[in-house]
């Protein structure tokens, strides 16, 4: 995708009149509403969107570029410019008006599945892609050492259903989970949902074989007494199966309908389900489970404030500057710096020394801000020299930014200046999103790794106390069962999340991005319960409060609350309901 325009030599914020925006399948937003994003949020209104099409659509390409015309930018994000910031920097150009697509092409798309749609691919190229998936799943147990250790035919056969088990629950974390990661770059325009779920694959799997816990407790997350089950193998044998078909039931449903949850909340509930029946009252930490409910509050206001203060910091310090090109150059390496450093001291600490694991987090950081800077001058060098050449209106400028508070509205960057700060944002975004990734793969295959484990564990003969050591095959199933998940179904999070709360540009999704990693950081070392899903929920709402309440859609946001509410209760429904079937079963088999 092509968007040549120049802006206009007289000044800095004026965008020439040739501005156009090319059709790409994942831009255009369709007329008939049963399309890929059937309830997307009716804030992307002709008024706000600057651009008129051309009559003509362009050829489509896998990664849309941006250019401007006799510059040497190149930007790999979907649609920068199409996404003008509703803050008040382009709310008076002209409206844009999107072209009706030939009859042919819309019947083509309505009929397609939602995979074909939202990766612009062929009906049959979905379905290939899904057999093989399913056909993976169902033949590599068979590759794994679980099920070549001389174990009889009725073990094999219960670790081969125990395995698809983990399957299904894996599936369903990579189906709803991904949208922490890349549901903002992809909203932004940063990341196309293509690329979005191809590098999230990658990353997810990689983080998950390399990253995930090799060591579990059979009692999830604290939830369960152990006590209370000693002795009673083949019942805590179905209650683990019971909560991972459970959870992963209704993470199915939450996804079908686009709603993100918590996957760490429905194995709680699963497991809190099956330990009130069939233990008693006795069998669950309760005040593990009322630090669970308190998240639900805890997680979207903490990751609202600090979305809606980094978007008001950037708007106030970047968007006002006399070059606000300049600015939000000089302030991407410092983000990192502080981002890079956090994290390495917080989340992956080099050393148990404090002095050494601090001088190495430093380390990591000033690296991080250093290559960072030298991409961006590399990538947006020669715009950054046009726009400081160009002579901004000194005395406006300055009388324009005394007058301005902290929590003002106002006009922000437009033309050249515009494309730079989005240009650094969106890299900055996308960074974020491939570290969020690899995070999410390697902490949240335990939770559906760690009950497989544990089953496994039971099968053949181990303890069901206290550590159970997970294979590094079985952490492989675990990645791959994340990657399937994500590839079919996790477009429909990411529409949500990207699309459904509220308008997102590059440095609106940063600011979320940036916030709920930052949150999530904090709390966990505080010991504080939180979520990262209704965290990132919670900051992407921020960011849209701090453009007017009326910039979040209320009818998503209550659909999504309700969602929360609601998953703790049903998981534990299922559990009990699919633990009954269970118990039914082996009773048969064993």
């Amino acid at each position: 995708m092509t968007l040549p325009y120049t802006p206009s030599p007289s000044t800095r914020n004026t965008i020439s009149p040739e501005t156009r925006v090319l059709h790409s399948s994942h831009f255009y937003l369709p007329r008939n509403r049963s399309s890929f994003f059937s309830n997307e949020s009716s804030l992307l209104k002709k008024e706000s969107l600057p651009f008129k099409p051309r009559e003509k659509r362009s050829t489509k390409s896998f990664l849309p570029i941006l250019r401007l015309k006799n510059s040497k930018l190149t930007h790999p994000f979907a649609s920068i410019s199409s996404f003008a910031e509703a803050g008040g920097e382009e709310e008076g150009n002209e409206g844009i008006e999107i072209k009706k697509h030939q009859e042919t092409v819309k019947n083509k798309e309505d009929d397609s599945p939602g995979m074909a749609r939202a990766f612009d691919i062929s009906s049959r190229t979905a379905s290939a892609i899904s057999i093989v998936i399913a056909f993976a799943a169902l033949s590599l147990p068979f590759c794994l050492k679980t099920l070549g250790q001389g174990l009889d035919l009725k073990t094999k056969f219960l670790s081969y259903v125990t395995l698809l088990f983990g399957f299904y629950m894996a599936w369903n974390i990579g189906a709803n989970d991904v949208a922490n990661a890349m549901g903002t770059s992809v909203g932004s325009g940063a990341l196309t949902m293509r690329q979005a779920v191809l590098t999230a694959a990658v990353l997810e799997f990689s983080g998950a074989l390399l990253m995930g816990t090799h060591v579990t407790s059979t009692m999830q997350k604290g939830i369960l007494v152990a006590n209370v089950f000693q002795g009673k193998d083949t019942l805590l044998f179905a209650g683990l199966l019971s909560s991972l078909a459970a959870a992963g039931t209704w993470l199915q449903v939450a996804s079908y309908y686009g709603w993100p949850v918590s996957t760490t909340h429905c194995i709680i509930g699963s497991m809190v389900g099956f330990g009130l029946v069939y233990g008693g009252r006795g069998a669950v930490f309760w005040s593990s489970l009322a630090r669970v409910t308190s998240s639900w509050v805890i997680s979207p206001l903490m990751g609202a404030m600090v979305s809606f203060l980094v978007y008001k910091f950037i708007r106030r310090f970047v968007y006002s500057a006399p070059n606000p090109g300049q600015a939000a150059a000089a302030a991407a390496p410092i983000a990192v710096f502080l981002g890079v450093t956090g994290i390495s001291f917080a989340a992956f600490p080099l050393s148990e020394i404090f002095p050494l694991a601090l001088a190495q987090a430093l380390a990591c950081g000033t690296t991080g801000a250093f290559l960072v800077d030298r991409i961006i001058r590399k990538k947006l060098g020669h715009l950054l020299v046009k726009a400081s050449s160009t002579q901004p209106e000194l005395k406006e400028n300055a009388i324009h930014s005394k007058n301005i508070g902290f929590l003002s509205d106002f006009a922000g960057p437009k033309g050249t200046q515009l494309e730079i700060v989005y240009g650094v944002f969106g890299y900055m975004q996308i960074l974020s999103a491939c570290f969020m990734s690899f995070a999410h793969g390697g902490n949240d295959v335990s939770n559906a790794i760690g009950p497989l484990a544990a089953a496994l564990s039971i099968l053949h003969g181990g303890a069901s106390g206290t550590d159970i050591v997970i294979p590094i095959d079985v952490l492989a199933w675990g990645g791959f069962g994340i990657v399937a998940g994500l590839m079919m179904w996790g477009y429909r999070v990411i529409a949500t999340i990207g699309k459904k709360i509220t308008e997102l540009t590059p440095t609106r999704g940063f600011a979320a991005e940036f916030a709920a990693a930052s949150v999530v950081l904090v709390a966990s070392k505080l010991g504080l319960p939180i979520s990262a899903t209704h965290t990132l929920v919670g900051a992407v709402m921020g960011v849209g409060f701090a453009r007017g309440l009326n910039s979040v859609r209320a009818e998503t946001v209550r659909e999504i609350v309700v969602s929360w509410a609601v998953t703790i209760p049903a998981g534990a429904i299922f559990a009990v309901f699919y633990t009954w079937i269970l118990t039914k079963l082996l009773s048969y088999i064993l």
